[in-house]
């Protein structure tokens, strides 16, 4: 089974047709994939308690600490249900790399072991990414010290209008 998300959202605008290409390329391959779809609030509460085979979910990051992926979408704790670890990734030695980050104030330290975490994700692959948003505001030119946010917000703090 291939799941497609039934509804838009900023990093995947068309799961319906993502789905078709990803069910296009596994074909090649010899593997037949059968492409379902559930209700937004259905379709999560399944994905997130694990019934699906390969499915398609995202995330928004909105404070830009490693942390709020990381642990967040593969921690161990996160792949219970109602969790963001879809995947049901739990793999220990990346566990206790995102965990013990989590808890330390040294930047350096922390970046670090990040980046040990990263290693293991990539080597591991308990998912991939398909696709990133763009973001695009359309801002008239009397607009002055607008800018874009890359937490999916709108910042109005210093903008004008000349």
């Amino acid at each position: 089974d291939l799941w497609a998300m039934p509804v838009q959202r900023p990093y995947n605008p068309n799961a319906k047709r993502i789905a078709e290409l990803m069910q296009a390329d596994l074909a090649k391959v010899g593997i037949k994939a059968e492409i379902k779809t559930f209700e937004w609030g259905e379709y999560r509460k399944r994905l997130q308690a694990g019934e699906h085979q390969t499915g398609m979910f995202g995330w928004t990051g909105d404070n830009g600490d490693p942390d709020n992926f990381l642990h967040t979408l593969l921690g161990c704790d996160a792949s219970k249900n109602n969790g963001g670890n879809v995947a049901k990734f739990c793999y220990q030695p990346f566990d206790e790399l995102v965990t013990k980050a989590k808890t330390i104030t040294d930047q350096a330290e922390r970046e670090k072991l990040y980046r040990q975490a990263q290693v293991i994700f990539k080597e591991q692959a308990p998912w991939f990414t398909i696709a990133h948003a763009v973001q695009l505001k359309p801002v008239r030119k009397e607009v002055i010290d607008f800018k874009l946010s890359p937490f999916s917000r709108h910042v109005f703090y210093g903008v004008d209008i000349k």
